[in-house]
């Protein structure tokens, strides 16, 4: 199981143009500028919303009896940060989960670190899904297959059109 876990995993992340290693939430630039100054202060307050987000841990998924035919967006924890834009590049966590199979198929809460991405590489139901989203909240996302992967999903765990349950935590807006 193992080896099937990872490769689902390596197939998500090639599906959402996610490269890894995983990106890190935080700057490397030291420089003094104005501008760094502002990197700093957004990376504090994700560090903030990462404890948040790490006290309450992996969250449960439910599944719904029947298949999306539109994307379902649920705040379950309100964030107090800034709201996500459509042009952001984002650090989550989440637990993704198939409705006709009810079991996960992804998560990064199982691998120990959450990932970072740019919402124009990722599939429309994230994309679409997570815009207005606020640092340090809980979104579940309950997407159709149409605007997840369609008819050539990118693992044997999901099925072809099949809907997609996404419970995400937001860490950072990069």
């Amino acid at each position: 199981m193992p080896t099937n876990f990872r490769r689902t995993t390596a197939l998500f992340f090639v599906a959402l143009g996610v490269s890894l290693p995983l990106a890190s939430c935080s700057s490397d630039d030291s420089s003094s500028t104005e501008g760094a100054t502002e990197t700093t202060e957004a990376a504090d307050t994700g560090s903030k919303e990462l404890a948040t987000i790490e006290e309450r841990g992996k969250p449960e998924v439910t599944v719904p009896p029947a298949p999306a035919t539109e994307l379902k967006i649920t705040d379950l924890v309100e964030g107090t940060g800034p709201a996500v834009q459509p042009t952001d590049s984002v650090t989550v966590h989440y637990v993704g989960v198939g409705q006709q199979s009810g079991k996960e198929f992804d998560s990064s809460w199982s691998r120990g670190e959450p990932i970072s991405f740019p919402l124009n590489g990722v599939i429309k139901g994230w994309s679409e899904g997570l815009v207005g989203m606020k640092v340090g909240g809980r979104r579940e996302l309950v997407i159709p297959g149409s605007l997840a992967y369609g008819p050539n999903p990118p693992s044997p765990d999901i099925a072809p059109d099949e809907t997609l349950v996404f419970v995400v935590d937001l860490v950072a807006i990069n």
